[in-house]
């Protein structure tokens, strides 16, 4: 019955995102909320945006049922409960950061880079001020040390702004981004439950369900794009898990795609966009000469795979999701 009362947080996360998108891409179109997909031909602007908020407002409220059940039913209050509101108050203020820079526009350029990153080191706040998760770390070369304040006040921050700013970066594509987040959360539940924190692992789940609920509109051919709102938010919640389960490694290791597409950024001093360049048969070519991101890698390498020599969207993106899978089967057989 515990477990039945519990779960159903995830059932409520996920109805409440497939039921309710359709009314927001109706109204989204309604009021002009749309924006170009930019890997199809001609670059059609009829895909509803922000539908990240619809995501997270169901995670917020399956998260909510599941503390009401243990407040109220088997009056179990305890300190987890600050720490899930605390994490939750880190999700909701940088998907409001989100929503914000999905309203400025991404072809305006949005918020400034320095604002993303300020914005960011300031919604660890709730994480910092609880002194979440533990200062003995594991330092390559140096064996455990205890970072004492350091963590909070510093590496803490450094996390949620990093996984955020980074998430965002390998983006672009039907269903790319909703996927990863798939995988990354469902994996670190799945870590979070066998190390002791099945609290933790059931708020991973609950975006998770949500996010299965949104996939279903945004996989090719989308009818509805993330934003900003759901990319920061599913960044902070990665961070956030590492921290509060204490498998800050394993997070970073599995990161591994969101390192290599950062450092495939910087090439382009950050400026060059993830997209493809489209044919009119709906094909992709490579947007640029060089390589600025793994979607930019995916169809180098898929070009020379495959004998017709055509790349489509949804082989990029299966392509980055297997590399994804690959990550965190490595990560299973390396630490845990």
């Amino acid at each position: 019955m515990v477990n039945v009362l519990l779960l159903l947080s995830l059932a409520i996360s996920f109805f409440l995102t497939f039921f309710t998108l359709p009314f927001w891409i109706r109204k989204a179109k309604g009021v002009g909320l749309v924006w170009e997909d930019m890997n199809k031909p001609g670059h059609p602007k009829n895909v509803a945006g922000s539908g990240g908020i619809v995501v997270v407002i169901a995670f917020v409220i399956g998260i909510l049922y599941y503390v009401a059940v243990r407040t109220f039913i088997f009056e179990d209050i305890n300190s987890v409960s600050l720490e899930i509101f605390s994490l939750l108050s880190v999700v909701l203020i940088l998907a409001i950061v989100g929503i914000i820079d999905d309203m400025f526009g991404w072809r305006n350029k949005g918020l400034s880079r320095r604002s993303r990153i300020f914005l960011a080191f300031v919604a660890s706040v709730p994480l910092v001020v609880i002194n979440a998760g533990s200062s003995m770390v594991n330092v390559p070369f140096f064996g455990n040390m205890d970072l004492g304040i350091l963590y909070p006040l510093v590496l803490i921050p450094i996390g949620i702004a990093g996984a955020t700013t980074t998430y965002n970066f390998l983006a672009g594509f039907n269903g790319l981004e909703a996927g990863q987040g798939i995988l990354i959360l469902g994996f670190l539940s799945y870590v979070a439950y066998i190390t002791g924190s099945a609290w933790l692992a059931l708020i991973g789940l609950i975006m998770v369900a949500s996010l299965v609920g949104f996939l279903y509109y945004n996989k090719y051919p989308a009818k509805v794009f993330p934003g900003d709102s759901l990319t920061w938010s599913i960044g902070a919640l990665i961070a956030g898990m590492a921290i509060l389960g204490s498998f800050e490694k394993i997070a970073i290791f599995i990161f591994t795609p969101y390192i290599i597409e950062t450092v495939l950024k910087s090439r382009g001093k950050l400026v060059k966009h993830s997209f493809a360049k489209p044919n009119k048969d709906g094909s992709l070519e490579m947007p640029f000469k060089k390589i600025y991101g793994l979607e930019h890698a995916a169809i180098y390498v898929l070009k020379r795979l495959k004998p017709s020599k055509k790349v489509y969207e949804r082989d990029v993106v299966y392509l980055i999701h297997g590399f994804q899978i690959f990550m965190i089967i490595l990560a299973f057989f390396i630490f845990l």
